[in-house]
């Protein structure tokens, strides 16, 4: 596992120097002959790692263990320009501005900030019985996948109006199959800690690309500053549309969040394959300025309950290869999930860091399973 966590690392840092050289380059550049500036290019603002495991419930089925690691560019302010990002970033987004036009496009009477979140990530999926060799029929298939998004997060406050939204669009492409690794990270990780390890991944599904976009819009009170100075409370809303052969599901939710210092964001989440946000923020630089601005960044922590319900119309783990024949279970079209945690951050020598847990809880996802399913997720996030 610690490989593979060095894997995700590397493969993330590459992709920050070839998609944004402006980080080693650092120069800015003057608009007056129509050059970039730089608040309309791609600079690193910070990252989050999140790890996911049944083993804080108590259980080592289903959705067994998840892990990703994501890396947020700083705001892209006033009208998007396509030349002034790296080619395959200006690429995806005329592509998404073909497939959603309006998402690209901006009105006098929104104000607006954008940002752009890498992410690469892997999740495994495993049968209840673990000594099994045989293909186990009436149980979920062993299932991995190993993946790497590309997101526009598009923060818009309407003139005059008591709420702001987040659109997100991402891209996710990946393998699913051996070629995830999953048994070898589930491996390594039962070896170092002394756990039976599971006999049937030679049942695993097959070989296939993965690929899928998400949608994703999320409402809350608009509010100044980079969090909700005192006690306080608010709510998020969301929808979302996710449609590829990871998955193909629409889904609703809601977050109730409450306590001290309250961060102005869009709340706390597990991982999934579509949706990742660290929503834009021009006042996130504001911790390290002198004198401090009563809109700086603030230590503060909050308990969060987050519910949501999906149809599914396809799930990879569930539904098995989409190319190949494979061994599948039958769906439920209807899941229900819940997540309550707790949130805090803090300023640590001028940065700022956020950590929060939760335990998460999910309905029968297919006919076959015996009762529902928990697990644990921790995050951890940086501003640089």
């Amino acid at each position: 596992m610690c490989g593979f966590l060095r894997a995700l690392a590397a493969s993330l840092a590459l992709g920050w120097l070839s998609f944004f050289p402006v980080l080693a380059q650092g120069q800015e550049r003057s608009s007056s002959d129509g050059a970039c500036l730089p608040e309309q290019v791609l600079q690193l603002r910070g990252g989050t790692l999140r790890l996911e495991n049944d083993l804080f419930s108590g259980t080592d089925q289903n959705y067994t263990n998840g892990v990703a690691v994501t890396a947020v560019s700083q705001d892209l302010q006033g009208a998007l320009r396509t030349d002034c990002l790296p080619r395959v970033v200006a690429l995806y987004t005329r592509f998404i501005g073909w497939v959603d036009p309006s998402f690209l496009q901006s009105s006098s009477e929104e104000s607006e900030l954008q940002n752009l979140v890498l992410r690469a990530g892997q999740s495994m999926f495993t049968p209840k019985d673990k000594v099994r060799t045989d293909l186990i029929t009436d149980d979920r298939p062993y299932a991995g996948l190993l993946y790497f998004g590309l997101a526009w997060n598009r923060r818009v406050h309407p003139k005059a109006s008591q709420y702001e939204l987040l659109d997100i669009r991402e891209m996710t492409l990946g393998v699913i199959g051996s070629l995830s690794l999953a048994e070898q990270a589930q491996n390594f990780v039962h070896r170092v800690r002394g756990i039976e390890r599971f006999q049937g991944w030679g049942n695993q599904l097959k070989n296939e690309p993965a690929f899928q976009m998400a949608m994703e819009r999320k409402y809350k009170p608009y509010s100044e500053g980079a969090v909700r100075s005192g006690w306080g409370s608010d709510v998020i809303g969301s929808y979302a549309l996710r449609f590829g052969n990871i998955e193909i599901a629409a889904n609703v939710g809601v977050e109730f969040r409450t306590g001290w210092n309250i961060p102005n964001d869009f709340g706390s989440y597990p991982i999934r394959a579509g949706g990742e946000n660290r929503p834009p923020s021009n006042l996130a630089d504001l911790r390290v300025r002198q004198p401090r601005s009563a809109h700086a960044p603030k230590p503060g922590a909050h308990l969060f309950l987050n519910l949501e319900a999906k149809s599914v119309a396809w799930d990879f783990s569930l539904d098995g290869n989409a190319f190949r024949n494979s061994h599948r279970v039958q769906r439920r079209p209807w899941v229900a999930q819940a997540a309550a945690g707790i949130s805090s951050q803090w300023l640590v020598a001028g940065h700022g860091m956020r950590l929060a847990v939760m335990r998460v809880w999910r309905t029968r996802e297919f006919e076959q399973q015996v009762g529902s399913h928990a697990f644990g997720s921790i995050a951890l996030s940086i501003e640089l």
